[in-house]
């Protein structure tokens, strides 16, 4: 039992470090999104003459200036492409971990028993402990990348729409908050896990 254990926290240390890139991942992909949003916000003021003051009358001057965002634009939108693939890379090796530990209960042919998996040993984490941590790992991780992924996707679709100030802004502080990873639930787990090398 105590050396399944000690294979269990050899996985969460796998996720661990698998992880610990995904707030810097996070910093990326907030300025990536800024500054889309930012070339987004400008779209509408580029395509009115008047604020071009006496450039207005330089022809083709509104055309030339605008190829010229929606290029910044897509090069943006190949960064953030490049950002949530690293997300999912990260969140594939996660589920990966938590696929190969679900062979770990089973001893020869027999799965052990709900009794067996609820059983301490000392300050070691249950069996239990370990798979619902890494359950909740996996899930946090999944989650969070989906939400990522439906907030960038909606990124072309508010360039073409005026006035999308309002929902640009929206979508930012939504990618901001981050709200399926909390921190503290985070090292909650990895807290129960790892309980005898804290103590």
């Amino acid at each position: 039992m105590e050396s399944i254990v000690k294979k269990y926290q050899r996985q969460f240390r796998k996720i661990k470090d698998e992880t610990s890139r995904w707030e810097e991942l996070q910093s990326r992909l907030i300025s990536q999104f800024s500054n889309a949003s930012s070339i987004i916000q400008r779209l509408q003021e580029i395509q009115n003459l008047q604020n071009y003051g006496t450039l207005r009358f330089v022809e083709g001057i509104e055309g030339f200036v605008l190829g010229k965002q929606m290029d910044s634009f897509q090069t943006i939108l190949l960064s953030i492409n490049n950002t949530m693939k690293e997300f999912g890379g990260i969140v594939s090796s996660v589920e990966k971990v938590v696929r190969d530990s679900k062979q770990l209960p089973k001893v020869g042919s027999a799965q052990m028993n709900a009794k067996q998996l609820k059983q301490q040993i000392g300050v070691k984490p249950t069996l239990a402990d370990c798979i619902e941590g890494l359950r909740l790992l996996e899930e946090m991780h999944r989650s969070e990348y989906l939400l990522k992924l439906s907030l960038v996707s909606a990124l072309p679709a508010l360039a073409l729409k005026p006035s999308a100030s309002g929902d640009l802004e929206a979508l930012q502080q939504l990618l901001v908050d981050q709200p399926n990873i909390p921190r503290d639930e985070v090292q909650y787990v990895y807290d129960i896990i790892f309980a005898e090398e804290i103590s």
